[in-house]
């Protein structure tokens, strides 16, 4: 699948709008959009340009996940990733603005090809049920990170005229969460495939949607449905990897055992890599060098020392989730020295020799399967099963080398849980999301500088200029 993702290129012409308003409309003239929905090859191509929408945006997905919350942090409080740190972030900032756009431009190709599929002759369009699926798990993804990113926000599922656009209002989220989100990934279950081979691989999957549907049950707090949800995970053969080093040996085959949904780079494609690479090292020349890095590098992403604090001493994911250094080729540790020009500490999970600057082959994992154990745990300690929860728990526990946790009460499993979330998925885009429906955001950031309203991000100012309508379209409050 990787392999096909430039065809979005293409795709992307197509269905341009006439105007850049906070959706793409489709053109009055439909004429070339009909004539590229004809045969199975046309749709599958046409999923494939939803698919490099989620690409260009989970380049930015660290700031969302990882540099809002208290793991990650901007050492050197430079632009954006400074004013996202540190509460800070302007209403019009670009990254607010792209992302809404972003999303909004995966969700209007999603619309488009689920209405032009409907009347789409079977017998030409071999693989119907696995485009469809595709198009709804893509879309319930884009609308999942807008209402945790932004809160109430349109709800677009059809193809709307410019007159329309301006008068769609924003939807509150539990709307969203039960009209589209639920049911889309309810379908997308029912329609995709348990697994793919040859170029289809790196496709969402039966998995994948259960595990996310799993997800947004944990996150409405539906304890006993992400309970059931998961558990179907749990029977589909993935297994966590025997090394947790493995995860990011990119090396190796990225389609693992571990492997549910990621958002696919792949290097040396002309513009398919990912920034990662580049933006989360340290301005150490020896480093850059060591490690084989072109281009710039950008000392985005740094662990806080509250992080490093976590680890045991003996857990196998300290040195890779989080280090001061790196190992020379005689083995030797070589520390960063601190300087105001560099980060003191940085993720070894997205480094690797690139021969091209921003160009890396890291995928961003969207869900794996440690993810789903752990989340398999939460849901059956809430719903009073603690006993229960503490094995799927503990195969976290022994994969990182440390001892297994003993029995213990709900609370104190509850709190060991997020422990061990915060240790296997730092830098994963998760932290912040799980602050915010855990209830711990303010408690845990304020005083990061967080006030009780930023649990959500401020809507794009030009957004909300653009409708001018407050009554239907407001900004959130306390940006203003």
């Amino acid at each position: 699948m990787k392999k096909t993702v430039s065809i979005a290129t293409l795709v992307m012409l197509l269905l341009t709008s006439c105007r850049k308003d906070f959706i793409e409309i489709l053109p009055v003239d439909t004429v070339t959009v009909d004539l590229l929905y004809k045969t199975d090859k046309d749709y599958q191509d046409a999923v494939i340009g939803i698919y490099g929408i989620f690409q260009d945006q989970y380049q930015n997905m660290y700031y969302f996940g990882d540099i809002r919350g208290d793991d990650s942090w901007d050492e050197l409080v430079k632009g954006t990733p400074g004013a996202v740190d540190n509460f800070t972030l302007s209403n019009d900032d670009g990254l607010l603005i792209s992302t809404w756009r972003n999303y909004y431009k995966a969700i209007t190709r999603a619309n488009t090809l689920l209405e032009r599929i409907e009347t789409a002759d079977a017998a030409q369009v071999t693989n119907k049920a696995r485009h469809i699926g595709e198009a709804k798990f893509l879309r319930a993804l884009a609308y999942f990170d807008l209402v945790r990113i932004f809160g109430d926000v349109p709800l677009v599922t059809r193809s709307l005229t410019i007159e329309e656009s301006y008068k769609t209002p924003r939807e509150k989220v539990d709307k969203i969460y039960d009209e589209l989100i639920i049911k889309d990934l309810m379908d997308a279950e029912a329609n995709l495939p348990a697994s793919y081979t040859g170029p289809g691989v790196g496709r969402a999957t039966k998995g994948a949607a259960k595990a996310l549907l799993g997800k947004v049950y944990l996150t409405r707090k539906d304890f006993v449905k992400a309970e059931a949800k998961l558990l179907e995970v749990t029977t589909m053969g993935y297994a966590l990897l025997p090394g947790f080093a493995d995860l990011w040996d990119y090396g190796k085959n990225e389609h693992h055992s571990e492997y549910i949904f990621d958002i696919e780079y792949e290097q040396g494609l002309g513009g398919e890599g990912s920034v990662f690479t580049n933006r989360f090292t340290p301005k150490v020349t020896s480093m850059i060098a060591f490690y084989g890095i072109a281009g710039s590098v950008d000392d985005q992403n740094t662990p806080h020392q509250v992080l490093f604090d976590l680890f045991e001493p003996k857990d196998k994911r300290r040195e890779i989730t989080a280090t001061r250094g790196y190992y020379d080729g005689t083995g030797k540790f070589i520390p960063i020295l601190i300087s105001s020009n560099n980060m003191s500490a940085y993720t070894r999970k997205y480094i690797m020799r690139i021969p091209t600057a921003n160009d890396s082959p890291a995928n961003w994992k969207v869900i794996r399967y440690a993810d789903v154990l752990l989340m398999v745990a939460e849901a059956l300690n809430e719903n009073g099963k603690s006993a229960a929860a503490l094995p799927y728990l503990n195969q976290i526990r022994t994969r990182a080398g440390v001892d297994p946790y003993p029995a213990m009460n709900q609370a104190e499993l509850r709190a060991k849980i997020a422990l061990e979330r915060r240790m296997e998925l730092a830098f994963e885009g998760h932290r912040w999301f799980d602050l915010v429906r855990t209830g711990q955001a303010y408690t845990v950031m304020q005083k990061y500088g967080m006030k009780p309203h930023m649990t959500v991000f401020p809507v794009p100012l030009a957004q909300v200029q653009l409708i001018n309508d407050r009554s239907i379209f407001p900004q959130n409050p306390g940006y203003d």
